[in-house]
């Protein structure tokens, strides 16, 4: 049974799932969609054009698909999307695409978590099982790929990619591509080695996070640039999902990618 606060202003034209809970000085424009279970805390605020999945959960003082803070917008109708499962903590903002980019949305992937104060902007891409934690900025058009966990209060510049299983430290500043796999830290951001732990929990083998220790190092630490590495890798190694994907990312990277950290320069990384 769906539950409104009478407190709550929402539209009649908004189409509201079975189960759904929406809570007391909530605001529900009119062209939102919201999937059956979602429960919407008071005081947050979904404008038009979103649409949110099953089983979410936004808690006070979100904003969501509030129109882009980028000059280039022109009033077109725009989207936000947000899957299944989704928890969208205290403050989180969540703007809409915008047509200049080509894309005219914004997407947040299933099982992902929004915590406090973390901002989206016009037409990102973050995927599934991502955890953003508190006070992370992602510019407009940054794509954040699955499983990805960005720490907090860090800064990621406009269309900045973030490959999946990706583990960036908190309090940095991305302004390039982060690979898949990867742990990065320090000052510049830097690549220390492989998100072992990470790869772990989610069931990856000892020989497959023995594989992708082994080609970072000979992209990395074998004296190559990043173009012969990624040569040398694609005729030393074997196909695999993991090859395939990092080399994938790599080649398609406009940014370019993090260089390694000096100070772990040949180092085994068992982390």
């Amino acid at each position: 049974m769906t539950k409104i606060h009478p407190l709550a202003t929402v539209s009649p034209k908004a189409r509201i799932g079975e189960n759904v809970e929406i809570g007391p000085y909530a605001v529900i424009y009119d062209d939102v969609t919201i999937g059956n279970g979602t429960k919407i805390h008071p005081h947050a605020v979904i404008y038009d054009y979103v649409t949110i999945g099953q089983d979410c959960e936004i808690f006070p003082g979100a904003s969501i698909g509030a129109i882009p803070q980028d000059l280039k917008f022109d009033g077109e109708i725009t989207h936000v999307e947000i899957g299944d499962r989704v928890s969208i903590r205290e403050y989180v903002t969540i703007n809409r695409g915008t047509r200049a980019s080509g894309k005219g949305i914004t997407k947040v992937g299933d099982d992902t978590l929004l915590m406090s104060y973390v901002h989206v902007a016009h037409d990102c891409k973050i995927g599934r099982h991502c955890i953003l934690v508190s006070y992370v900025g992602v510019a407009g058009e940054t794509e954040v790929d699955d499983w990805a966990i960005i720490g907090g209060g860090t800064k990621c510049q406009q269309f900045s990619r973030i490959g999946k299983h990706a583990m960036v430290g908190g309090t940095l500043g991305v302004n390039k591509d982060i690979p898949p796999y990867c742990l990065c830290s320090r000052s510049p951001i830097a690549f220390v080695g492989i998100n072992r732990v990470g790869l772990r929990r989610r069931g990856f083998t000892a020989d497959q996070i023995n594989n992708i220790k082994d080609i970072y190092d000979t992209i990395y630490f074998q004296g190559y640039n990043i173009s012969d590495g990624c040569a040398k890798v694609e005729q030393g190694f074997p196909p695999s999902e993991e090859r395939d994907t990092i080399l994938n990312f790599i080649r398609g990277s406009k940014k370019g990618i993090i260089r390694a950290s000096v100070i772990n320069k040949g180092e085994s990384f068992e982390l």
